[in-house]
Order: structure tokens, then C-alpha cells, then sequence
């Protein structure tokens, strides 16, 4: 078994399942940078009083003072330190590309993704998040629940965020709409049936998979 097969069993069994909530290209920004060690219901929430705040937007943030901007973000937990994130990539979004996010869209990937990864408070996972779901670049983001499942299926990728990101670039192709597919439904199983303690009825890796949990 490889990644293309890995990805093809989940198709088979998961559906299509591609997602990331927004009504906006910022949004999907902001969420990734909000989404870091908090549940997606808190950066909901979070969000929501940005919102209502009516401050969604690179210049307002930057307009705010930032303990109000602490305040508005808190539910999403870490707040001091994702305030000053939010303001340091809407800084840079304005003084780069004027603001204009479809300006920043048209760099090449590789370029982007360092620029990005320049920034406080965007590591890899963030910075691909941003890549493929609100600037539809192919980059793969591999976060835990990646590590998780391929691990378990025995696939020999190891820990290298860079080395799987790679891999699976490689095995299903640079593809936007693939890539935020695989990324979707590999979430979607970890959620479903790789979960920290397995629940392996069902699963579709059932009989193939090398960590199997067999009940009684």
C-alpha cells in the first residue's frame, strides 16, 4: 500500500469531503492563524466577534488598539500571541501587496510560502493552510492527524513535515482541488476512525492496516 492508495481507499470510503468554512479569502487566513492549539468551535466564536465588530479586514486590524483586538480573539485561547500574529501578517499583507489579496495570490508557490514562513507566528502547517485553502496554491498541509494515520498504516514516512508534505505532493500531484481533498479526508477519518484510541469497525483500512485494534 502507498499514498495513492491510501488516498483512494479514503475516497472510496469517506466521499468527497473538501472544506474549509469562510466567507471570505482573509477569513480562511485568519482562521489558520487562530486555529493553532484551539478547537475549530472557539476560532468560530472568535471570529463571529470579529465580525460583529465589523474589524474582518487587514487595515482595520491594524487600526485597532491591540487589547481590544486581544479581546475580541480571546475565545480562540493564546490571545496576546495570535493579536500580535493577526498584526504582523496584516502589516505585511498591506505593505507588500498594497492589501490586495489577489496581488498576493500571483507569486510563485515557493516564493510565497517563504515569505509566509518569515512572519511571527506562521510555521509550516499554518503556512500551507494559507496556501491552499485561501490562495489556491498546491501545498499540502500536513498536520497531526497526517502524521497519525501514516504512521499507523506503516508507510515508513517518519516525522519530517517537509518529507511528507513531499510525499504526498509527489503521489497525487500538484493539484489544488486533490490536495485539499486528501487534506480534508484524511482529517475527516482521524475524526471518524483513527482517533487516539482507534475504532477500527468500519474502517476502510480494515484488514491491511499493520495497527488494527481487533476487540476482544
Amino acid at each position: 500500500m502507498d499514498l495513492r492508495d491510501v488516498i483512494e481507499a479514503l475516497e472510496r470510503g469517506c466521499g468527497r469531503d473538501e472544506w474549509w468554512p469562510s466567507e471570505s479569502v482573509f477569513e480562511v487566513i485568519v482562521g489558520a492563524i487562530l486555529a493553532q492549539r484551539v478547537s475549530w468551535k472557539n476560532v468560530q466564536i472568535a471570529i463571529a466577534n470579529l465580525k460583529c465588530a465589523q474589524v474582518l479586514d487587514p487595515r482595520a486590524i491594524m487600526g485597532l488598539d491591540e487589547s481590544r483586538l486581544q479581546e475580541l480573539i480571546r475565545p480562540s485561547g493564546f490571545y496576546r500571541q495570535k493579536a500580535r500574529y493577526l498584526r504582523t501578517f496584516s502589516a505585511y499583507l498591506i505593505d507588500r501587496y498594497d492589501g490586495d489579496i489577489k496581488l498576493m495570490k500571483g507569486i510563485r508557490t515557493a516564493q510565497l510560502r517563504g515569505e509566509l514562513l518569515s512572519l511571527d507566528g506562521i510555521g509550516p502547517e499554518t503556512a500551507d493552510t494559507i496556501l491552499l485553502y485561501a490562495l489556491g496554491h498546491p501545498s499540502f498541509v500536513v498536520d497531526s492527524y497526517a502524521f497519525r494515520l501514516f504512521d499507523r498504516l506503516g508507510l515508513g514516512l517518519g516525522r519530517s513535515y517537509d518529507k511528507v508534505k513531499t510525499e504526498v505532493e509527489d503521489a497525487i500531484g500538484r493539484d489544488v482541488r486533490r490536495l485539499s481533498l486528501a487534506h480534508a479526508l484524511v482529517v475527516t477519518h482521524c475524526k471518524t476512525h483513527c482517533l487516539a484510541t482507534p475504532l477500527c469497525l468500519g474502517c476502510p483500512f480494515s484488514g491491511i492496516c499493520p495497527s488494527e485494534v481487533h476487540d476482544g
